[in-house]
């Protein structure tokens, strides 16, 4: 069987023969043929440091598919770097984002993971986060606006600016502040287009709300994930992972206690804060297991590691 090229693999995702991630794994294998020992062992440590950071994302409880997003992203920039190198036409990164979703189902930590990725792919030069809201972009008075966001996005050159509630930037109509911060956000856009990520996070309803004010703006940001809220199976998980990190255990009693706990309000379930409800909860057990405990002259090595029901009947949402 004849060796495959690069163009031959390249051929063969365009005609769908072949996956993103198997061609970016032949690729790197041919790559890797032709080099120098010492410079094929640094091309496979970058690609060890991507694999573990896409590790950490897999850690996550829930979000697959976000987790998949990620990873078809990952592979997009590497085909069309490979693209670029055999001179076939490629399609230009722009990886600016709305991320849509309720509080506590895990848009800042992907976020973040999604800086440390592009940072070992070269995307960005130092790939860390800054988050802002809009108190952060909006000024008091005629041009405070425009020097407020020219400051964040100073601070998120080589890296991801993270807008939560993105669509409170237009909720004052055309003569509020916040019309300012999207123009100079947009212009920032082209102006450093290799120097920054744009990523817009807020509500499901709102975020589309927001995108129809401005239709502009849909097409300047290519990639939209939505993060679902997570089962109560999943919040459960949650509890247990949170847990474990503090070195602490939920009882089986405690557990079907949570579980009851894990319900968001009917009358307004947006407000429910998923994973971000979760860790209040179990701060506050622990804190109260401490209260249990603290009167006791001797404690075991379990009881200083157990959470019962009686730490989280008192908790609420």
């Amino acid at each position: 069987m004849t060796a495959l090229g690069p163009k031959d693999v390249l051929t063969a995702v365009e005609n769908g023969e072949m996956s993103a991630s198997d061609a970016f794994r032949l690729l790197r294998e041919i790559d890797t043929q032709g080099m120098p020992p010492s410079t094929a062992a640094e091309a496979n440590t970058a690609h060890q440091r991507v694999e573990e950071i896409l590790r950490e994302l897999d850690s996550l409880i829930g979000l697959q598919e976000v987790k998949r997003l990620v990873r078809e992203i990952y592979a997009f920039i590497e085909i069309q770097r490979r693209r670029e190198k055999e001179r076939l036409a490629t399609d230009p990164l722009v990886l600016h984002m709305i991320f849509k979703g309720n509080p506590g189902t895990g848009k800042t930590t992907v976020a973040r993971i999604l800086g440390k990725i592009f940072r070992e792919m070269g995307v960005l030069t130092r790939g860390h986060l800054i988050e802002v809201e809009r108190a952060d972009l909006v000024g008091e008075y005629i041009g405070h606006t425009a020097q407020k966001t020219r400051e964040q996005l100073k601070k998120a050159y080589g890296g991801i600016l993270f807008i939560d509630e993105a669509y409170s930037l237009a909720r004052g109509g055309e003569k509020d502040f916040g019309k300012e911060a999207i123009d100079c956000m947009v212009k920032s856009m082209e102006d450093h287009k290799d120097e920054l990520i744009l990523i817009l996070a807020g509500y499901q309803k709102e975020m589309e709300a927001f995108l129809q004010t401005n239709p502009g703006l849909r097409s300047r940001f290519p990639i939209h994930i939505n993060f679902p809220d997570y089962y109560k199976h999943e919040l459960l998980q949650i509890a247990e992972q949170m847990c474990a990190k503090r070195q602490y255990q939920l009882t089986a009693d405690a557990k079907e206690t949570l579980l009851r706990l894990l319900n968001p309000p009917l009358d307004n379930p947006e407000s429910f804060g998923n994973a971000r409800t979760v860790r209040n909860i179990i701060e506050k057990a622990i804190r109260r297991q401490a209260v249990r405990l603290v009167a006791k002259k001797n404690t075991t090595r379990e009881e200083l590691i157990l959470i019962e029901p009686e730490d989280l009947t008192e908790v609420s949402l």
